[in-house]
């Protein structure tokens, strides 16, 4: 089949139905907003739902806006948050969400468009972005239902991860029949490219930029440096040029003690990545400064790691570059 043939047939499937009739596995509820907002790392529902009370929720409370520059001065003002018993509107797609079970519901149409670029070598899929529209509040008790539609399937692309095709499909999501949000959804379809391995002793540099060109001047020095505002006394992680709580530009490099507990974990097995001998585990880790980061685990079997394990923190070299990681210990628990 020739490049122009499997397009043809590819943009034959635009229009065509992905999901018919889906329905939500939950009716909106209070308990999975909380969990939400604290996995988002933003303050989470009161009494009545997120937005109650000053501050509370999604908005900034009470307080000057964010200004910029070194005397921001006031601001736009306060941004509301979702009222009482109201979802994030980013928690949008997170009701139509089939879980760890997989995707169902999906018609004969998207399973014989995902065949066909089977078929054609493109075995490989990662999202690559979303675009969500928001049309009324999700509030706990709506039961949620949805329909899909395969909205465009792109010519051959190549990329650095492969060639193959992007597939963008467009979801209405209604609360109790009424139209509530739309969500498009792009994944690429692709066929992974042949790249030369590197060395296994060696892995990927990390991505410096101005923002953390610090961070990593001070792990060179074998020091763990966090940010701290020195407006409101905030310490944060990663860096950003300015503060999530105040909104103040205006910061100072403190040195981290290193040692924290393990927060979450994740022991990879697959995809194989260079510098790295599965299985390993990536760990979320919770600092005694109370910020949190993402590393390596070191010096205890990936099947032995628990949650709330004490870690400290080490530096390795690889390459030209030195890495922080962290150091299990069993014993204490």
């Amino acid at each position: 089949m020739t490049v122009a043939d499997l397009s043809a047939r590819l943009t034959a499937y635009e229009g065509r139905p992905a999901v018919l009739g889906g329905r939500g596995r939950d009716p909106v509820d209070a308990a999975m907003i909380r969990h939400w907002c604290e996995a988002m790392g933003i303050p989470g529902p009161g009494p009545s739902g997120p937005g109650v009370g000053p501050g509370s929720g999604i908005g900034i409370g009470p307080g000057p806006g964010v200004g910029i520059g070194p005397d921001p001065g006031p601001g736009p003002g306060p941004v509301p948050g979702p009222g009482p018993g109201e979802a994030p509107p980013a928690m949008l797609q997170v009701w139509i969400m089939s879980g760890l079970s997989g995707a169902v519901g999906r018609t004969a149409a998207y399973e014989e468009l995902v065949a066909l670029l089977d078929r054609a070598g493109c075995t490989a899929v990662v999202a690559t972005d979303c675009e969500q529209e928001y049309l009324r509040p999700l509030r706990t008790g709506d039961e949620i239902t949805f329909d899909a539609v395969i909205e465009s399937v792109s010519p051959r692309k190549t990329t650095a991860l492969g060639t193959g095709h992007f597939i963008t499909t467009r979801t209405e999501i209604r609360a109790n029949g009424e139209l509530a949000g739309i969500h498009r959804f792009r994944v690429l379809r692709y066929a992974p490219a042949r790249t030369r391995s590197a060395s296994p002793a060696e892995r990927p540099r990390p991505v410096i930029n101005r923002d953390n060109a610090g961070f990593w001047e001070g792990v060179a020095r074998h020091r763990l440096l966090i940010q701290r505002c020195t407006a409101c006394g905030r310490q944060r992680f990663p860096w950003l040029p300015g503060c999530g709580e105040c909104g103040s530009p205006l910061w100072e490099a403190v040195e981290a003690s290193g040692e924290g507990v393990v927060f979450s974990y994740v022991v990879m097995h697959h995809p194989p990545a260079p510098g790295f001998e599965p299985p390993y585990a990536v760990g979320l880790i919770e600092l005694a400064e109370g910020v949190r980061m993402i590393s390596n685990l070191v010096g205890v079997e990936p099947g032995r790691i628990r949650i709330g394990m004490p870690v400290a923190l080490e530096f390795v070299r690889s390459g030209e570059q030195e890495l922080p990681v962290f150091r299990a210990y069993e014993e204490g628990l």
